[in-house]
């Protein structure tokens, strides 16, 4: 059976899929004729075809170099061979993408096909001007990309980037998924991005597997499945999420399920339901009876089952792409107001206190990140108290809080309106780069991972050893040094609102994340150099720690006065054309006023901190030296009386 499988899993996965695709296109009318300019039933089956191939692809791309990272061995031919279904996957994605974007531009311009020197101008033009044509140019050229660097690199750190660099070829297909202006689009970006990216990391893993088990052998074969099982699970979680928010915005109520897209959503909903039965059989019976020596005959008719079942939902999947939406994705067509025609959303209530505890815009990305940083935290505690090892509760109070008020920032009331208002934004900054991180930095999650995580033998790395790589690496310990963490946790606020990063941030989802990202970080990191309790390259010495306080935010505060007495209007073309009732000039100061007082509590909180460890530290090394003067009966002492003693002696008798 493990050599059948694999040929036949690979090729039931493929043909499921393929039928799959042409069952859902039926069904869903996603290939019928068009009314106007209709480009044939080749271009109408080729672009769910070829997206179909792009996924399944790019699925055993990322699932290979995941697997790679986090469950294989370099010492073994095991990590070789991934990395080649890696670099194979990865020249399939660039052919299937590369069809893609030229079926695309057959479906969207009704050219017809030629070989004429026209042609070949047209399209250049749509991969080149046109937004749908750039990003599977950028698509394919990713893909290819990795291609080449999964033959090149085999070094277990360098991997990383080339593992992130194949999961950024996905975020051109997520910003496909909704329309730009649209309701939701947002929301839509996310959701997508995190249903692709997991979705891919559990097919392309299990299929890495199959194809991997005549290396493995059956001993090697039940520690990588445990290790990979844990990898399904989370991704389990993250599709299930993500495909519920994905087709609650493009459904919108539940009548709409008896539509065909609600139909082939349904499909995949009993698709996803499958494979979490089949997950659950094989952690809690199969790899328990493969430990104990049992026949691994079922484990792999489990398999073929998960991957007609995966098959299913990448074939319907594909399908959906092309199926009409209950909800209309027509951009702005709904837009009433300057806010509405900017933002592409429709307005929330006028803000007051309350208003902001009861709206709500979730962010899946960092609802899903803080659900998972609270669960594995509170995991890795029950783990050391179950052992016998002491874990402070204050240290974990603090970090689910910390996250707690993340989520909130990121997804609450502050998320509502801080599109509309800047003193919105000016609190949801602060909060990231300072409240947040006093909260997260006391939980110490570095020193709870190297306690809890077992430790691998076998070369591989799992969470312990990629945390610890990358906190004693030499970038960490750069960017950790106080001076440098204070740097760019004040430098970067003149940076970020004074350049084109701020507008980016603004127009862009992706800038969006990437500055939520950026300032929890540098907030992170300047409160780490205070008072942080997981190890770091080099401290200050308390006095300095207080100056070196003192001094940034000082700075900090001169940011908020700028901003307070400045006349001059942030993104004037943004928040200056809102026409939501408010004098945008008078927000804008607001926020200064933010930025320059709601600064001081969590100064004032970490000055004290960096008081009471300066205490603590003074008390503990007074203990110290009293426990040394009671082990050596004050003999540093009286070698020190003595030697004064003979020093006066000396001066006496010259």
């Amino acid at each position: 059976m493990p050599r059948s499988v694999r040929v036949l899993g690979p090729a039931v996965l493929t043909i499921v899929a393929l039928v799959a695709t042409f069952a859902a296109l039926a069904f869903g009318g996603g290939a019928d004729a068009q009314l106007i300019q209709d480009p044939g039933p080749i271009t109408r089956y080729g672009v769910p075809i070829a997206k179909l191939l792009t996924n399944l692809s790019a699925a055993g791309m990322i699932g290979a170099l995941v697997l790679a990272m986090w469950a294989l061995s370099p010492k073994r031919r095991e990590f070789d061979l991934a990395l080649d279904v890696a670099a194979a996957s990865a020249a399939v994605m660039t052919v299937a993408s590369a069809a893609t974007a030229f079926f695309t531009f057959l479906l969207v311009t009704a050219v017809p096909f030629d070989l004429s020197d026209d042609f070949g101008q047209k399209l250049g033009q749509f991969v080149t001007t046109i937004e749908l044509g750039q990003a599977w140019l950028t698509t394919t050229l990713v893909a290819a990309a990795v291609t080449v660097l999964c033959f090149a690199v085999r070094n277990h750190t360098a991997l990383v980037f080339v593992t992130a660099l194949a999961v950024a070829s996905l975020v051109p297909m997520a910003q496909q998924g909704h329309a730009a202006g649209a309701a939701g689009h947002n929301a839509a970006i996310s959701a997508l991005g995190l249903h692709l990216v997991f979705a891919a990391a559990w097919l392309g893993g299990l299929l890495t597997i199959v194809l991997l088990t005549r290396a493995l052998g059956t001993e090697r074969l039940v520690v990588v499945l445990t290790r990979y099982s844990t990898v399904a699970l989370v991704c389990f979680i993250v599709v299930a999420l993500s495909g519920y928010a994905s087709a609650a915005l493009r459904i919108g109520t539940l009548d709409e399920l008896a539509s065909p897209y609600g139909g082939l959503v349904l499909v995949k909903v009993a698709a996803l339901i499958a494979l979490g039965c089949f997950g659950a059989v094989q952690r809690r019976f199969l790899i328990g009876r493969m430990t104990r020596g049992a026949g691994a005959g079922p484990f792999w008719w489990l398999v073929v089952g998960e991957l007609v079942f995966m098959g299913l939902a990448s074939g319907v999947a594909a399908a959906l792409a092309r199926t009409a939406t209950p909800v209309t994705e027509a951009a702005g067509s709904l837009a009433r107001t300057p806010a509405e025609i900017l933002t592409g959303e429709p307005l929330p209530p006028w803000p007051d206190y309350f208003r902001f505890f009861t709206e709500w815009k979730p962010d899946l990305l960092w609802i899903v990140a803080c659900g998972f940083g609270i669960f594995f935290y509170i995991a890795g505690v029950l783990r050391l108290r179950r052992r016998g090892d002491h874990w402070p509760v204050y240290r974990a109070v603090l970090w689910v809080a910390g996250l707690l008020l993340l989520a909130y920032v990121t997804s609450g009331g502050v998320n509502v309106y801080e599109q509309y208002l800047f003193s919105a934004h000016m609190l949801g900054h602060m909060a990231l780069t300072m409240a947040v991180p006093v909260l997260l930095v006391p939980g110490a999650p570095v020193t709870l991972a190297a306690r809890a995580i077992r430790p691998r033998k076998d070369g591989s790395r799992g969470g312990r050893e990629w945390i610890l790589l990358a906190v004693h690496s030499k970038f960490a310990g750069f960017i950790a040094n106080p001076i440098v963490a204070a740097v760019l946790f004040a430098g970067s606020l003149w940076v970020f609102y004074y350049t084109p990063l701020f507008r980016w941030s603004m127009l862009d989802h992706i800038g969006h994340e990437w500055m939520v990202t950026h300032f929890l970080i540098t907030g992170y990191l300047f409160v780490q150099s205070l008072i942080g309790i997981d190890p770091v390259p080099y401290r200050l010495p308390y006095p300095f720690r207080l100056l070196l306080l003192l001094g940034t935010m000082a700075f900090h505060a001169f940011f908020g006065l700028a901003i307070m007495s400045g006349t001059g209007l942030f993104l004037a073309d943004w928040y200056g054309a809102m026409g939501w009732g408010t004098d945008a000039l008078v927000d804008q100061q607001l926020g200064g006023g933010i930025a320059w007082s709601v600064g001081e509590i969590p100064t004032v909180a970490l000055a004290i901190t960096v008081a009471v460890q300066w205490a603590r530290s003074d008390e503990k090394e007074s203990k110290r030296l009293d426990r040394h003067a009671d082990r050596t009966g004050d003999a540093d002492l009286e070698e020190y009386n003595a030697r004064l003693a003979a020093i006066a002696e000396h001066d006496r008798r010259s």
